[in-house]
């Protein structure tokens, strides 16, 4: 009884390993982020169309490339706005 395991697609890990990299690493998770979802989406109708495995993957790379995204905006946005508001006068 040897069970025959699935393969999982690349891009889905790839789209995994950008969502946590975009969380972790500061300003360049942005454009991490945006790159992260494309795979991501990129993946999941690769999977849907290949039948492969990884489904779970691409989805969880896909949450990881929003909440890096938004971190990084709210990061950025932060800093603008202390430089703005310390150099008032």
């Amino acid at each position: 009884m040897v069970e025959k395991t699935q393969r999982n697609n690349s891009k889905s890990v790839i789209s995994l390993t950008l969502g946590i990299l975009s969380i972790l690493i500061p300003y360049i998770g942005l454009i991490l982020g945006v790159i992260g979802v494309v795979v991501s989406r990129k993946a999941t109708k690769e999977i849907v169309k290949t039948n492969e495995g990884g489904s779970g993957l691409a989805t969880s790379g896909l949450i990881c490339s929003v909440v890096g995204i938004i971190i990084q905006l709210f990061l950025v946005v932060s800093i603008i706005a202390f430089y703005s508001l310390t150099n008032v006068g």
